[in-house]
């Protein structure tokens, strides 16, 4: 989604900032006969690497992609209307490292999909902190509450739904301690759906909750 292409947010734990080549090493690979040479794509390794864990492959119900796939789906969520993606990085390694690259305190992602094209209001999340040493501390929680906030105030979403694979426990107790309530399973695909309807109340929860966020004007790498 290019209305966040500019936009970077900062919070306590994470700062989320949009997907950019400066978050992949510059590491060619075969191009796609659809790709001209001038638009050689980067290899996005990162993620690469985080999708080769069969633990990650089961918590996210994914499987791992060719490179030229990965590329295809890096290009969607930055041109996509329906897709809005930002990068989480590790805050306190991204500040204490004054130059450090972007890509090196790399934790994870979270996206809102908008494809419900009978309610452009509803938005389904999605939070993955891939890096083993930026789980458990928090990051998930904050980077979702983060990516919520934005969709309220930024892209007019009244209500969030969460898909998540019944056996990953820690996402489907942290979105429930966001107010997400379970109402649906699905046997075929193993996850359950978690729904939060923003209310005046919640709204305002979610605000207070976010209210620490400061929203920067963002240039890659910076």
């Amino acid at each position: 989604m290019r209305l966040n292409q500019n936009v970077s947010l900062l919070g306590k734990k994470v700062v989320l900032v949009p997907y950019t080549a400066e978050h992949v090493p510059s590491v060619r690979f075969r191009v796609p006969e659809s790709v001209q040479p001038a638009e050689a794509p980067l290899c996005p390794c990162r993620y690469h690497e985080w999708m080769k864990s069969e633990e990650l492959q089961r918590l996210t119900a994914s499987e791992p992609l060719t490179l030229e796939q990965e590329y295809a789906m890096q290009r969607s969520w930055r041109e996509d209307a329906d897709k809005c993606t930002f990068i989480v990085l590790d805050a306190a390694k991204w500040q204490a490292q004054p130059g450090s690259t972007e890509e090196s305190c790399m934790a994870g992602d979270v996206n809102l999909f908008l494809t419900d094209l009978g309610d452009p209001t509803l938005g389904e999340i999605e939070v993955m902190i891939a890096e083993p040493s930026c789980r458990g501390q928090g990051f998930g929680t904050e980077a979702a509450l983060m990516m919520m906030s934005y969709g309220v105030t930024k892209l007019g979403l009244t209500k969030f739904e969460a898909k998540i694979g019944q056996g990953n426990e820690p996402s489907i107790r942290m979105f429930q301690k966001l107010h997400f309530e379970q109402v649906a399973v699905s046997s075929v695909f193993q996850e359950v759906t978690l729904r939060l309807m923003m209310s005046e109340p919640e709204r305002q929860w979610l605000l207070e909750q976010t209210s620490h966020v400061e929203e920067q004007p963002y240039r890659d790498g910076s």
